[in-house]
C-alpha cells in the first residue's frame, strides 16, 4: 500500500471551553474515498476545519505527505494541494458561475486557469452551459457542483467535502455522490467526505471513520462497517 497522503495524529480542537475533538487519529491513503460519519455534534466539521487551518489545533498534528502542516495557513495549504468545500458550499451568489470557478485558482497562471476551467466544464456539463449566469440562478444540486468545481480549479490532490448532500433531494444526492466516485476513478483524487447520509457515503467510500463525541468510535472498510450491526445501529442510524 502506498504511503499515506494525509495523517491526523492525536488531534484535539474546540471552541472556548468546549472541546470538539479528543485525540483523533486518521490515516488517508492516496486515490481513495474516506467517509467521516457520525451524528450532529460529533466533531466532523471541526475535524475538516482544523485539518485545513480554519480552526487552531489544541494538540496533535496534521501531516501531508509526511510533512507537518498543522500550523500552515489555509491559503498555503491550498497551494500544497488540499481543497476544502465547506458545509453549504460557500458559493458567491452575486458572481457568475465562471467568476466563482476562477476564484478557486487565483494563484495559478493564466494558461493553468484556462486549462483547469476546461477540465471542470468537462466534468460538470451543467456548469459549462451556465458560465455567464449568476450563481443565484442555479439549483441546489448545481450550486454544489459549482462549489466542488471551484475547489477542483486549484487541481488539488486531496478534496475535503463537508456535507455535500445537505438540503438536496435524494435523486440529486445520488448524482453528487456518483460524481465523486467517478471523479476519483478518472483523476485519482483523494476524497475525505463528511456526510450525514451514512448509507450513501458508504456506497462510494473505500474506508470510513465514525466520530462520536469528538473521538473515533469505529473505523474500517466501508464493507466492514456496513456489515457491523452494532456500529450501524449505535452510530449510523440504519
Amino acid at each position: 500500500m502506498p504511503e499515506p497522503i494525509l495523517q491526523v495524529r492525536g488531534l484535539s480542537a474546540g471552541y472556548g471551553a468546549v472541546r470538539a475533538l479528543h485525540g483523533v487519529d486518521l490515516t488517508v491513503h492516496p486515490g481513495t474515498v474516506h467517509a467521516v460519519l457520525g451524528a450532529n455534534g460529533a466533531g466532523k466539521t471541526t475535524l475538516l476545519r482544523t485539518v485545513t487551518g480554519l480552526e487552531r489545533a489544541r494538540a496533535g498534528s496534521v501531516l501531508l505527505r509526511g510533512e507537518d502542516v498543522t500550523r500552515l495557513p489555509t491559503e498555503r495549504l491550498a497551494r500544497r494541494g488540499v481543497a476544502h468545500v465547506p458545509e453549504g458550499g460557500g458559493v458567491i451568489a452575486e458572481l457568475t458561475v465562471e467568476e466563482n470557478l476562477r476564484l478557486g485558482a487565483l494563484w495559478r497562471g493564466r494558461a493553468d486557469r484556462a486549462a483547469a476551467l476546461r477540465e471542470v466544464c468537462e466534468l460538470f456539463p451543467p456548469l459549462a452551459e451556465r458560465l455567464s449566469r449568476a450563481a443565484a440562478t442555479l439549483s441546489g444540486g448545481e450550486r454544489q457542483m459549482l462549489a466542488i468545481g471551484r475547489a477542483l480549479m486549484g487541481r488539488p490532490d486531496v478534496l475535503l467535502l463537508d456535507e455535500p448532500s445537505l438540503g438536496l433531494a435524494p435523486r440529486v444526492t445520488a448524482r453528487i455522490l456518483a460524481l465523486l466516485r467517478d471523479l476519483r476513478a478518472r483523476t485519482g483524487l483523494t476524497v475525505v467526505l463528511v456526510e450525514q447520509n451514512a448509507r450513501g457515503a458508504l456506497s462510494i467510500a473505500d474506508h470510513a471513520f465514525v466520530l462520536a463525541q469528538g473521538a473515533v468510535a469505529a473505523e474500517g472498510s466501508a464493507a466492514e462497517l456496513l456489515a457491523d450491526d452494532r456500529v450501524r445501529h449505535a452510530y449510523l442510524g440504519f
